[in-house]
């Protein structure tokens, strides 16, 4: 049986949505090991003996950043187990490990994939999703995958406890960098990858003061807030809220896109939402195109108005 490795970062205590993906994935490739960077704990092991991993080896990065040292502890492990598969998020850390992994081992990558066979071979989403490229790795030794958030449906197997592996953190001299200091950004409502239900405002609602629309919009709906890349750049609203291909990709039940155009880079970070309504003035944007329900109108006067509907029924 094919032997497959998902990288795992600790966040929060804890495996993230992203890994328990992979791991979805990966038990119907082969046999699954968790590469677990964190302090990890009982209750964080048998989540990912859950989602499929029977076996788990941990490496505690600490204060230091996670992409020298683990990376390093990857490339030796893998002399011993030697993996046919390695399945990474395309996340921050993730990559910077993946990276560092590939140059340490002279393996290639395959980035930005939507679905991944055991041999390697990978389908890419290309055009905006438009068409599907695939793409294969030919070199011998481990194949390096990076995977997009949202491609696969976290699902748990029923797997029992995996086996524990503690694995030393290696020395990488001048390579070596510490986290002095960490700034968890205030939120309200739930974590935008994981919502249910986002609100996203685009250049359309006409100015930061007017994104409090959108904010008071999710309150009553017990939603998350999105934005575009152009609203991000003009600084009205944080980099954490932008959607698309420079952002973050979710797959919410429902997606309510207000004042969006429809630009190609942001379809591709919420495109495969369950229901996506379009409020948008413009009746030719192409935001409506993909639209499952659009509206036709100005956001400064549809918002305030399924606002005050909302308030009335509470």
């Amino acid at each position: 049986m094919a032997k497959v490795w998902v990288f795992v970062r600790e966040t929060d205590g804890g495996p993230p949505t992203l890994a328990l993906e992979l791991l979805t994935k990966a038990r119907d490739l082969g046999e699954v090991t968790a590469f677990y960077a964190g302090a990890g704990s009982e209750a964080a092991f048998a989540t990912v003996g859950e989602y499929g991993a029977s076996a788990v080896l941990q490496v505690d990065p600490e204060d230091s950043l996670v992409g020298a040292p683990v990376a390093r502890a990857m490339a030796i492990q893998i002399e011993a187990d030697s993996p046919d598969l390695i399945l990474f998020g395309q996340a921050y850390d993730d990559r910077d490990v993946a990276g560092r992994l590939a140059a340490r081992i002279g393996a290639p990558v395959l980035s930005n994939a939507v679905d991944v066979d055991i041999d390697g071979s990978t389908s890419h989403e290309i055009f905006g999703g438009s068409q599907i490229a695939r793409a294969e790795i030919t070199e011998p030794g481990p194949k390096i995958v990076l995977v997009r958030p949202k491609s696969f449906v976290a699902s748990p197997s029923g797997g029992t406890a995996p086996s524990v592996t503690k694995i030393d953190l290696p020395d990488v001299g001048a390579a070596s960098a510490k986290v002095t200091a960490s700034h968890v950004e205030e939120r309200e409502g739930p974590k935008l990858e994981d919502a249910a239900v986002i609100i996203s405002g685009g250049r359309g609602i006409g100015s930061a003061e007017n994104y409090e629309l959108i904010e008071r919009l999710a309150k009553r709906l017990k939603a998350a807030t999105g934005a575009t890349r152009a609203i991000v750049d003009a600084g009205w609203v944080p980099y954490a809220k932008q959607v698309g291909q420079t952002g973050k990709t979710v797959k919410p039940e429902v997606y309510i896109a207000c004042g969006i155009s429809g630009a190609m880079q942001h379809l591709v970070g919420m495109k495969d939402a369950k229901t996506i309504i379009a409020i948008n003035k413009d009746a030719d944007a192409p935001i409506f195109t993909i639209a499952d329900l659009g509206i036709v109108g100005d956001v400064h006067k549809v918002l305030p108005k399924l606002i005050e509907a909302l308030e009335a029924r509470t």
